[in-house]
């Protein structure tokens, strides 16, 4: 509870906040490192996955390939790279190092996204005289569009909170706030800079899920698939038994239990009355007093 604390003080502080070794400052440079390593990785990545997609061959090499660098421990790279020559060309070792460490989930979830894509669909539209061009921009990337952004907001956590490690290399970043701690024996400065690259790790996935939402190219077509699969509410007399409305005839039609009377209805006995020649005749009794007198 006492680092916890520290750590609270230390944010609440508006001295840290402030100045080239501020908060701010380590803030922009952090998002300017892991956007440049996004932007480079998408543009070495998908082109290659959607492409290989597309045709469906040597696919499975690149993917292979590709997870190489999951294999390689991002800091080992990086250390390599800042030994080597390249070390003396700036960010450039730690660019190279969380550009390989993205690519990886970038075309792997691009490509299989592209495999899966409908094929009954693909094949339809291409029957409809689609070229290769139409049918890539305009069906098998809508349709591979939630994968494509899947492995995006993976790659793009894994690089906010891997390039922490470009502190260790000199350069900038919230990595330098958690260096410092350890150099200056302060626990809460720590922990305070473990906290703001996890906030925003945060932070940037909710967006990214918020513009997956507003970009989705099928949104408006999975809304009408939803709409035109909810059945009708009220119509007629289709009422579910129990239901509010249910049993409530539809006005200006007869109900089923009481036709209307027709010419093959009219005139028809009423069922258990007797009918007039199964009806029993009255007969009447003889006076005895008139049998007297005749």
């Amino acid at each position: 509870m006492g680092a916890i604390t520290g750590a609270w003080q230390w944010l609440a502080t508006a001295a840290n906040w402030a100045g080239e070794k501020g908060v701010w400052h380590r803030l922009a440079e952090h998002l300017w490192l892991s956007g440049l390593c996004l932007v480079l990785s998408c543009l070495i990545a998908l082109p290659v996955a959607l492409w290989l997609g597309h045709l469906g061959k040597g696919g499975a090499l690149a993917v292979n390939l590709s997870n190489v660098g999951r294999a390689v421990p991002t800091f080992a790279v990086l250390v390599l790279l800042t030994l080597s020559p390249l070390g003396r060309q700036g960010d450039w070792p730690t660019v190279i190092a969380l550009v390989l460490f993205a690519v990886p989930p970038l075309l792997t979830n691009a490509y299989l996204g592209m495999r899966e894509a409908d094929r009954d669909v693909v094949e339809a539209a291409r029957g409809m005289g689609m070229s290769g061009p139409q049918l890539l921009l305009r069906v098998e990337i809508p349709l591979a569009y939630p994968l494509i952004m899947t492995g995006l907001r993976s790659a793009t956590v894994q690089v906010i909170a891997t390039a922490t490690l470009a502190a260790l290399a000199g350069g900038g970043g919230l990595g330098r706030i958690i260096t410092a701690g350890f150099g200056n024996y302060d626990t809460a400065q720590v922990v305070a800079g473990a906290v703001l690259v996890a906030v925003l790790a945060l932070a940037v996935e909710g967006v990214l899920v918020l513009a997956e939402r507003l970009l989705d190219p099928m949104r408006g077509r999975r809304r009408a698939a939803r709409t035109a699969s909810r059945p009708a509410k009220g119509a007629g007399t289709g009422a579910a038994p129990g239901a509010p409305g249910a049993g409530v005839p539809t006005p200006g039609v007869p109900p089923p239990s009481a036709p209307a009377p027709g010419p093959a209805t009219a005139g028809a006995p009423t069922p258990g009355a007797p009918t007039s020649a199964s009806a029993p005749r009255a007969t009447t009794r003889p006076d005895p007093a008139r049998l007297d007198r005749t």
